[in-house]
């Protein structure tokens, strides 16, 4: 019995059509159905205009056909885009056997990361037309990308000014050893003057640096530089990934598929602020006037949250743990009972605290409450404050809404659980199983583009498995 045998490789064949290559339900015709109905002068994409005269361009749908396609197959680099279009049957098929080198692809993520972004917006419209988006609970959480910049290429004040006395005392030593050789008898060992005279060049060039990037911090009022990714900053990472240089992508997520509705990048360490201004966005494209939105303690902040309350948004946020130098766990600060109809608060030795003062703290207006007579003779004064003249509690101006919002988030316990698997899924698809665990873009805005690409390849995978190949198809034309 002999093997199976395939095609002779040099046998000479009559030309074949590229589309019988790709099945009828593939994922190319998808990307292809998607971006051949995109208007790309109204997306403001680079060369969606172009001129009768000159070199002519590639047409900008072709190559965002390439780069969703790359995002969704796990091939971001352009060197790598490059080669799939001489190789890849598929790729040869959605670029109609065009060859861009490298550079113009890499170029094209480059020009049009604001373009990327409105694509990106766009599909997530069209999933809220075909009815994919339940529309009442999303979830918002944030997830730290590394940056293409190094730890070692980030400085703050600290390990600048570090690096400069070490630098001083090297020079320092260096010299001293430079008149040291100067006076040694010719017959001595001694080190070679020129070798010093190299080091000492090496070293103050690297002082000069490190002098310039003092100067920059001092300018920026302290703030941190990242000399590769201006934008980039050093943060902590989920888990036990510790400190890198990275960017936080924020997501808002819709409960009924696990899709997309809106992301956004910033370069803050943390998530406080970004509750409302994300909701909204979801709220826009969704078209929703009323939603429910799940977060974690990160994004509880008072301001933020009592802002999302009064437009629309029923907020479920983990209230983070209160804690006291005192480490007495009765007498931590929700330990303290306010009771409305009196405007007091009862201390768990029953001792009665009245309002005392108003107080402002970064802008945030406080109700002071206390008992300092009481406190002084309380007999477990120490295990409760070490303020000399007794206990102090602070009632923000927006307490009364954070108090709903608290009951509320207790009262949908088995709602609130369920934030993790909504809004960490694409985290997790996107990060740890198709490997894009750092960026590739230097820059908040290109940044920005680049994320996009990988949000809508994730989406365009899910609306596949929801509404199917065909159908989706038949819905883009």
């Amino acid at each position: 019995m002999s093997y199976k045998t395939g095609v002779d490789k040099f046998q000479t064949m009559l030309p074949d059509c590229l589309d019988n290559y790709v099945s009828e339900d593939h994922l190319c015709r998808v990307i292809d159905a998607f971006v051949e109905q995109l208007d790309m002068a109204e997306l403001n994409f680079k060369y969606a205009r172009h001129a009768d005269t000159g070199c002519r361009p590639y047409n900008p749908k072709m190559m965002l056909k390439l780069y969703i396609y790359g995002f969704m197959n796990r091939v971001r680099s352009s060197r790598r885009l490059e080669a799939e279009t001489q190789r890849n049957i598929e790729v040869m098929w959605l670029m109609d056997k065009l060859t861009p080198d490298d550079k113009t692809i890499c170029n094209f993520r480059r020009d049009n990361a604001k373009s990327i972004k409105a694509v990106f917006r766009l599909f997530s419209k069209l999933c809220n037309d075909w009815g994919l988006y339940g529309k009442e609970v999303v979830a918002v959480d944030g997830t730290k990308i590394r940056a293409n910049n190094s730890r070692k290429n980030n400085h703050n004040l600290t390990t600048v000014k570090r690096n400069l006395a070490w630098l001083e005392k090297r020079i320092t030593e260096y010299m001293t050893a430079l008149e040291e050789n100067d006076k040694a008898e010719k017959n001595e060992i001694k080190p070679s003057t020129e070798g010093i005279k190299e080091m000492l060049e090496k070293l103050n060039t690297k002082k000069d640096k490190y002098d310039s990037l003092l100067s920059q911090i001092e300018a920026n009022n302290g703030a941190e530089v990242s000399t590769v990714d201006e934008d980039a900053r050093l943060m902590k990472q989920s888990g036990s990934a510790g400190l890198d240089v990275c960017y936080n992508v924020q997501s808002v997520v819709d409960s009924k598929n696990g899709l997309i509705v809106d992301i956004d990048v910033t370069n803050s360490s943390d998530d406080r602020g970004e509750l409302f201004s994300m909701t909204e966005k979801a709220k826009e494209i969704m078209e929703a006037d009323e939603i429910t939105a799940l977060a974690d303690r990160g994004y509880y902040e008072s301001a933020d949250i009592v802002k999302c309350e009064g437009n629309g948004t029923k907020c479920l946020v983990s209230k983070p743990g209160t804690a006291n130098r005192t480490n007495a766990e009765k007498y931590f600060r929700d330990k303290f009972i306010y009771n409305h109809q009196t405007d007091t608060y009862i201390c768990p030795e029953d001792i009665v605290l009245k309002y005392m003062r108003d107080q402002e703290l970064k802008g945030i207006k406080y109700r002071v409450y206390a008992n300092y007579g009481a406190c002084r003779v309380c007999p477990n004064k120490d295990k409760c404050t070490k303020a000399k003249n007794g206990r102090q509690i602070l009632r923000s101006q927006y307490q009364d809404t954070m108090d709903i919002v608290d009951n509320r988030t207790k009262e949908n316990k088995k709602l609130y659980k369920t934030r993790q698997q909504i809004v960490e899924a694409p985290f997790g698809t996107i990060k740890r199983i198709w490997g894009y665990s750092n960026f590739l873009c230097k820059g908040t805005e290109k940044i920005t583009g680049e994320a996009c690409l990988a949000f809508l390849a994730y989406n365009l995978r899910r609306v596949i498995n929801i509404m199917g190949t065909n159908k989706l198809i038949a819905a883009l034309k």
